[in-house]
């Protein structure tokens, strides 16, 4: 069992960030913040897949003040995503954001950050510090070498922790993150063992949606596997709604988050199967869309190994040739033939 590490607790308008609390996944809209019916739509999307923060980018006064009609429209807190300007981070408080997402490489004036401080304490919004290894570069500069890149985030940090500290603000979630995976698992670590605040973890600018999986699995798999990891996004270049199944996916993994949906295991397939394993696999994963048990169900293309490999699962499918021969809990209970394979195992499901 995963020990999480103790952090302070922060709340994000009804939800609760840190190690008392169940690991919160997030994700971020891909529409234009001013189209409010879009914005919308997507938010409720992700709601439902199992996301609890949604951030929003904020770049332009339309965006804010399109925010600030989107907070009123939805049942989820909202992150203001903000760059560059502390008047688009007021202006997203003002409008209703549970927290707002701060880069130190992008606000550097320490009048800036007083004033958005003071906001968010009026409006009671939490702040995530969140560093970019691309934004500590100055391309005007020689490039940083790779080596001294996550000391320099780590300093970077601390320096802006400070600053909040010292005008006693301590509604903060941290975040470091790289497109390189050890640097990612590297800094993160360093983060946890400098702070007690919660983290949020994620691999950025991941990639298409496959390369993005792994990649995000591999990082955040090691991090929280660690104990760290309070709040995680899974960064995909595509939908979003393939952030949240992905994140929910790692979690459910490491024994995070229960699973609520069925687990389908399949054999990699070998000479001995005689059945198109793939395509049957297939049909029963398409059956199993609108099932919510947390059961695990195996379909195996043998009955050499198949029935050893699949003892574990509440149900499998080992099949033969024009046949399968299905197993409860370990135990053969049937024989049917290749065209009810599908149907009989939907009824056995019933059953459990």
């Amino acid at each position: 069992m995963i020990k999480r590490r103790k952090t302070k607790t922060v709340k994000v308008g009804s939800v609760i960030i840190g190690s008392c609390a169940p690991i919160v996944i997030q994700s971020m809209t891909k529409v234009p913040t001013t189209d409010i019916a879009r914005c919308v739509r997507q938010i409720n999307q992700l709601v439902r897949a199992g996301c609890g923060l949604i951030r929003i980018a904020v770049p332009r006064r339309s965006d804010t003040t399109a925010f600030a009609q989107i907070v009123q429209r939805v049942n989820v807190p909202l992150i203001a995503d903000v760059h560059f300007s502390p008047e688009r981070a007021i202006e997203a408080i003002e409008a209703g954001a549970a927290k707002i997402r701060l880069n130190p490489g992008n606000i550097k004036s320490h009048k800036a950050i007083h004033r958005i401080i003071d906001a968010a304490k009026m409006h009671k919004a939490a702040i995530r510090i969140g560093i970019n290894e691309a934004s500590i570069r100055d391309l005007k500069k020689e490039p940083i070498p790779i080596g001294k890149r996550t000391a320099l985030m780590l300093r970077k940090m601390k320096s802006y922790v400070r600053l909040f500290e010292n005008c006693n603000f301590t509604q903060l979630v941290l975040s470091a993150k790289s497109s390189d995976i050890l640097r990612t698992i590297e800094i993160n670590r360093k983060i946890a063992q400098a702070f007690d605040y919660p983290i949020h973890v994620g691999l950025t600018h991941a990639g298409l949606t496959k390369d993005a999986q792994i990649r995000s699995a591999i990082a955040l798999g090691v991090l929280l596997a660690e104990g760290i990891g309070d709040t995680v996004r899974v960064s995909i270049a595509g939908a979003p709604i393939h952030e949240v199944k992905t994140a929910k996916e790692i979690l459910v993994g490491l024994g995070l988050y229960k699973r609520l949906v069925p687990e389908l295991i399949v054999c990699p397939t070998c000479a001995r199967a005689q059945i198109d394993v793939v395509k049957l696999a297939n049909r029963v994963e398409k059956a199993l869309i609108t099932v919510r048990k947390p059961i695990r169900i195996a379909v195996m293309g043998c009955v050499v190994n198949g029935p050893g490999e699949a003892a574990d699962a509440d149900l499998a499918i080992c099949a033969a040739k024009n046949k399968a021969f299905l197993y409860r809990h370990g135990r053969k209970v049937s024989v049917v033939p290749e065209s009810r394979i599908v149907s009989t195992l939907l009824k056995e499901l019933q059953a459990l």
